[in-house]
């Protein structure tokens, strides 16, 4: 009885989360957060921020400069995919406009947001520590007139949903292809090179050969004998195309000598 009601709840659950076009759990394969999006959201534009986030979703979901961002289970993730999959992204590096997120625009806040100003950035110091403040001093200050222009939204994947949705090791190329942004930060540039390093495939898988076995190592005398095929001769006898010739004409001179030399002996016996 027990097990029917647990396998019960579980069912109403995924329902409620397909609704929900979000859920947060145990996701598909590859998807490390749990964040399963049938769709491509929708994304507005944080005002005086170059960063979007997704109004309709249970979840603190944003995109900046050219990368979508997920802060969920007190940690950040990141992917050039709407639906990831997810890498995991250390707090020291979390770009700085994305810690400058205000609260209000956080759609599933975690318990310790409360009581903060939700028109101010979460108090990540507080949260993460002295040690992290002093790395990260003065990311809370800024110039709001100097803020960059948001990166365009990656509007072709609103073609790549449900079952269309590329896989891990296709997500690369097809990115490349239809985007052509850059990332303006050392960080983000890091992270987005990263990940697609980790989802291109190998040289030697694409060939399917190992690449050490493409082209094996030849001998330098080979080489030399290709490029100068004259070469075995002058060597010596041991090259394939040393002639023998010389020897047997030694050889015959040396017969007729011999023979010339018991002629004459033989005509000298006569003559006595």
């Amino acid at each position: 009885m027990r097990y029917g009601l647990i396998v019960l709840w579980v069912l109403l659950w995924s329902v409620t989360s397909a609704i929900a076009q979000v859920s947060i759990g145990i996701g598909l394969p590859g998807v490390s957060i749990g964040i399963n999006l049938p769709l491509y959201p929708e994304l507005v534009q944080v005002p005086g921020y170059p960063v979007y986030y997704a109004p309709r979703l249970d979840s603190n979901y944003f995109f900046y400069d050219g990368m979508y961002w997920v802060y969920h289970g007190d940690n950040w993730y990141a992917s050039s995919w709407y639906n990831g999959p997810w890498g995991l992204v250390r707090p020291e590096v979390v770009p700085l406009f994305v810690l400058r997120i205000p609260v209000r625009y956080y759609r599933a806040p975690p318990v310790y947001f409360r009581g903060w100003r939700s028109d101010a950035a979460p108090r990540w110091g507080e949260h993460w520590g002295n040690q992290w403040e002093q790395r990260r001093s003065g990311w809370d200050r800024w110039n709001r007139s100097s803020a960059p222009a948001p990166a365009p939204l990656p509007v072709y994947q609103r073609e790549y949903s449900a079952n269309r949705y590329p896989r891990a090791e296709q997500q690369h190329a097809i990115h490349n292809q239809n985007y052509r942004y850059e990332p303006r930060e050392a960080v983000v540039r890091q992270h987005y090179q990263t990940q697609a390093a980790q989802r291109a495939p190998a040289p030697s898988q694409q060939q399917g050969v190992p690449q050490d076995q493409r082209q094996p190592p030849q001998p330098r005398e080979v080489q030399r004998q290709r490029e100068t095929p004259g070469s075995g001769q002058e060597n010596g006898p041991q090259g394939k195309g040393a002639p023998r010739e010389p020897r047997q004409e030694q050889g015959q001179e040396r017969d007729r000598e011999r023979g010339e030399g018991r002629g004459q002996e033989r005509g000298q016996e006569r003559n006595r």
